[in-house]
């Protein structure tokens, strides 16, 4: 059977619907395909996301938790075929510091869900109170298996289990890492073919009550950006990059000089700085000492730090989809590209940059680096790897790695919690690792006076 994407389905077979079937209540469906998904958050504004079924009209109803006399209405918008069925609604005006519920209507239809639909307008702190605590969610490389497009043989995704755990701890936000879904050889050389990937891994039915309830951000890895080990020469990735935009609801994507999926926003005290590893990346066989091989190319470099010297967060937490610190690893970790590695380095060392930790994805195991520069305190890199893909176990190379904290390797699906925490003057970063059934692998907490330059 020839395989279309919802922008292309003016006709579409039984068979092909059940691929992109979410199932609510029972055996029932509605007009809403996926979603709803929580996007970024301000002191005044949020944006929410979904996908229905076909062309239909769309509106989010809202109010203060507990108060619905507070009922306000969004605008309504009309969902298309051209637009994927895709609907962002921009909900401004809010109270600061506030959670809300909310519903959501189709075609003047309450659509309702068996779970919490919440979201929050992050609090006016600064010159009032102490920065909040909150809690940080994230996690890379989700796979949902699609027999017709998938290898022979055992299937590459495992059952979905991990995101009722990743509720369960009740974050905050969550950090998608890259490798949000995976595009498979039929997929990324047609937009219609990348388009269907998307949404039938956003509609994957266990993850509705996450995407309802908690703000998500996200960047990207090869896997959801093109090809296995895809860089800049991928001929789609313009293509890619609109999809992207289309499918999460980060408050920006790039600059206006330089396209890519970075950006940066806080929450509290504590700034993040999600990168592009691939739209500028130059190919992995170039030597790793070369000054033309670069991961993140030289204007996100020079954005990047930039934005670090401007920053005036407690913790900057820098986010990439591949390993930022591990010296031996052979894969595709920021290591090989020793270059613009050690630019970011020199940086943080000579502008006295204090509070940088680094997370990240793609490796299908999760540990904590821990890596010591001359004239730098130490820099840690939290790996959180895999969600719902196949588990890898330790190359050759990486066994005897001398950055590792003892103790931190897991090699089964897990996902990362960072909890930040006490008085801004000695902050309290406490980091958390944890397998698809909700145990907890190993915790470190990490003072923000270990991340400062003497004075």
């Amino acid at each position: 059977m020839k395989r279309r994407s919802f922008v292309s389905h003016l006709v579409l077979s039984p068979v092909a619907w059940s691929l992109l079937r979410l199932r609510t209540e029972g055996t029932e469906t509605d007009a809403l395909l996926s979603g709803p998904l929580v996007g970024y958050s301000e002191m005044t504004e949020t944006m929410i996301w979904l996908q229905t079924r076909r062309p239909a009209r769309a509106q989010i109803r809202y109010w203060v938790q507990g108060k619905p006399e507070t009922t306000r209405l969004s605008e309504e918008h009309r969902t298309t075929h051209t637009g994927d069925g895709i609907a962002k609604f921009t909900l401004s005006g809010l109270t600061f510091g506030t959670r809300y519920e909310y519903e959501v209507y189709v075609d003047g239809v309450r659509i309702g869900r068996p779970y919490p639909m919440t979201f929050q307008t992050q609090p006016m702190w600064k010159w009032r109170t102490e920065p909040p605590a909150f809690r940080v969610a994230f996690g890379s490389c989700h796979y949902v298996n699609d027999p017709p497009f998938d290898r022979p043989g055992r299937p590459y995704g495992d059952a979905p289990k991990v995101f009722s755990a990743i509720l369960a701890q009740k974050p905050d936000l969550m950090l998608w890492l890259g490798d949000n879904c995976y595009y498979r050889e039929a997929d990324y050389h047609t937009e219609a073919g990348m388009r269907y990937r998307y949404a039938h891994t956003r509609a994957q039915a266990e993850l509705q009550p996450l995407w309802a309830a908690v703000h998500h951000y996200a960047i990207w890895d090869d896997h959801d950006y093109g090809p296995n080990d895809s860089d800049r020469t991928f001929r789609r990735r313009d293509v890619a990059l609109r999809i992207f935009q289309d499918y999460w609801c980060n408050p920006t994507h790039g600059t206006p000089e330089t396209p890519g999926c970075f950006f940066r926003f806080d929450w509290a005290d504590v700034e993040f700085f999600m990168l592009d590893g691939r739209y500028h990346r130059t190919p992995n066989q170039l030597p790793d000492d070369s000054p033309d091989k670069m991961m993140f190319g030289r204007e996100q470099i020079q954005w990047l730090l930039e934005s670090l010297r401007s920053s005036e967060a407690t913790f900057k937490v820098i986010v990439g989809g591949g390993q930022m610190l591990n010296p031996v690893s052979p894969w595709e970790c920021f290591s090989r590209f020793k270059v613009e590695q050690a630019r970011v380095f020199d940086f943080i060392r000579s502008e006295k940059i204090p509070g940088v930790i680094f997370i990240s994805g793609d490796r299908h195991l999760a540990e904590l680096n821990r890596r010591t520069e001359p004239n730098l305190y130490p820099l840690y890199d939290f790996t959180s790897s895999s969600l719902t893909a196949g588990v890898a176990t330790l190359s050759k190379a990486e066994q005897d790695n001398p950055c590792r904290v003892p103790g931190t390797l897991v090699e089964k699906h897990n996902f990362g919690i960072l909890e930040f925490s006490g008085p801004r003057a000695n902050r309290l970063l406490t980091m958390r690792c944890f397998d698809e059934n909700g145990n907890e692998e190993w915790k470190r907490e990490i003072p923000i006076g270990e991340l400062r330059f003497p004075r």
